[in-house]
């Protein structure tokens, strides 16, 4: 992947222009990064619940009763 030519490195950064792809979406992809952190969270928060809560029934059950 190229992002321009560079032949020197001599000179300010701004002269380049972008020097990596998606320029412009980092607030996008940091806000969608965030929800998906949250959510996954919610997600996992739920599921371990849920596994445990079967676990307790399943080991509080009375056997032989």
């Amino acid at each position: 992947m190229t992002t321009g030519m560079v032949e020197n490195w001599v000179g300010t950064v701004s002269q380049l222009g972008p020097i990596y792809p998606f320029v412009g979406w980092e607030f996008f992809m940091s806000i969608l990064g965030l929800a998906g952190w949250i959510g996954w969270h919610v997600w996992q928060t739920r599921f371990e619940s849920k596994t445990y809560e079967e676990d307790l029934k399943r080991l509080t059950k009375k056997e032989g009763g």
